[in-house]
């Protein structure tokens, strides 16, 4: 039996406010592949704003580009040992696990295609400079009429980090479109096609996107605001899984910085993704108050709480409240029994039909102006509230009363935000991210 329009509805609203929530995440704790070590000379200075105004497409002029590029699992692999030889790298690589081969081969693809990509903008008679994420400086910055990014959607998250204001594009080249995904850059036909890409940009036959980002203004009693960069952090400081307890030993012998009244900070960078708030050991329970939208402060306990952006509810967002056809399964056979349902909770294409329509629902625009917020795994006893686990917000404000908590951007910097410190999240056009869309 075919299910009507108002009944898909219908059941889609059943499993509306069901959020399934994966495992503790280990986010925070993660690392990605590429890391670097070249320090940056300025490399989270909010002086890093360029003066330049963002023209309508037909009258930008792309001149002068910053090229970013990653450094390849390769290239990280030999920075971390520093091998006497190549022998001595591959016996190691092999000695873990790693496929050496696959490792070299994906290495000299990419810089196969950076190349390619360095040969168009040559041709365009585009000046180019090429940095690694840690070279791109305040100069720099200033210099440049865009960045171009080449890698996948890390790339583009540490470019944007980069830039401070809105009148900065960047633009993502996905130099592996077969094996990733490549949301935040040029889509698959165009980063095969960087020359007809490029072609288009001249000619002004593109359109700005502006994604909004998070700001984060901290205040409290808070000790630092120093970001700690998790890919450098593994790199230069394998030993570093331990700090949690240098850190908490630190929060209770130095109680006078502790309990230091300090006056609102705009912290440097702005979430482009997401902000993850929570213990860094993920088995820890996070323990803070939370405000949304002005509302009266609530104690809550769990795994963390995530912040996203519309740019970031197809990420960790999504991954976090997507539901499988199994659950809504389960879901529609427990309404069927309780309410006399005629449901056929047999049908796969129905089942199909109303899992796809709740995770579609989960995406929002990445120029929209509110904020999806996600409570992980939320302690519901005595005291300890969660009215509304997931939903969206304009503002949030977040007292921590954690031992060693953390602000994550973007899932690859960190800030600490230890107990008495408060944080208040918020959306501002001055701080969108422009990026550009060829349809």
């Amino acid at each position: 039996m075919l299910l009507g329009c108002h009944r898909l509805r219908n059941c889609a609203c059943i499993i509306r406010n069901f959020s399934v929530v994966n495992c503790r995440s280990k986010r925070l704790l993660h690392v990605q592949r590429q890391s670097h070590l070249i320090k940056s000379k300025q490399p989270f200075s909010r002086t890093n704003v360029s003066t330049k105004e963002i023209l309508p497409e037909r009258d930008f002029k792309l001149e002068r580009v910053i090229l970013m590029r990653k450094v390849t699992r390769y290239e990280y692999e030999r920075q971390l040992i520093q091998p006497d030889s190549e022998e001595e790298l591959k016996n190691y690589l092999i000695s873990k696990g790693s496929d050496y081969d696959s490792l070299l081969e994906r290495h000299t693809e990419y810089f196969s295609t950076l190349e390619s990509i360095q040969a168009m903008l040559q041709k365009h008679n585009i000046e180019f400079k090429t940095v690694k994420r840690f070279d791109c400086d305040t100069d720099l910055i200033k210099w440049a009429d865009a960045i171009f990014t080449a890698g996948g959607d890390g790339m583009f998250l540490m470019a944007s980090s980069k830039v401070k204001g809105h009148d900065l594009p960047v633009i993502g080249i996905n130099t592996d479109p077969i094996r990733s995904e490549g949301r935040l850059c040029l889509s698959k036909q165009y980063s095969i096609d960087f020359d007809g890409a490029l072609d288009r940009i001249i000619n002004g036959e593109f359109r700005w996107i502006w994604r909004k980002r998070i700001r984060l203004t901290m205040s409290g009693k808070y000790t630092r605001v120093d970001p700690v960069d998790l890919q450098r952090q593994c790199l230069l400081y394998p030993e570093m899984r331990f700090m949690e307890h240098v850190k908490e030993n630190e929060v209770y012998n130095h109680v006078s910085e502790v309990l230091e009244e300090k006056p609102s900070h705009i912290l440097p960078i702005c979430a482009l993704n997401e902000v993850f708030i929570g213990e860094s050991l993920s088995a820890r329970v996070s323990f803070y108050e939370v405000s949304i939208d002005g509302s009266e402060r609530v104690r809550q306990k769990s795994s963390g709480i995530t912040t996203s952006t519309g740019t970031g509810s197809t990420s960790w967002f999504f991954n976090i409240n997507h539901i499988p056809k199994e659950n809504v399964s389960q879901i529609l056979s427990t309404a069927k029994r309780l309410g006399n349902w005629g449901v056929d909770v047999t049908d796969d294409k129905l089942l199909q039909e109303v899992t796809d329509a709740f995770n579609y629902s989960l995406k929002f625009d990445p120029e929209d102006g509110r904020m999806a917020y996600t409570v992980r795994d939320p302690i519901a006893a005595g005291i300890f509230r969660v009215p509304q686990p997931k939903g969206f917000c304009q503002t949030m404000n977040i007292k921590s009363r954690m031992w060693d908590g953390w602000l994550v951007i973007d899932g690859g910097v960190s800030f600490q935000f230890n107990d008495g410190a408060v944080v208040e999240l918020s959306m501002h056009d001055e701080d969108a991210l422009c990026g550009v869309a060829i349809d």
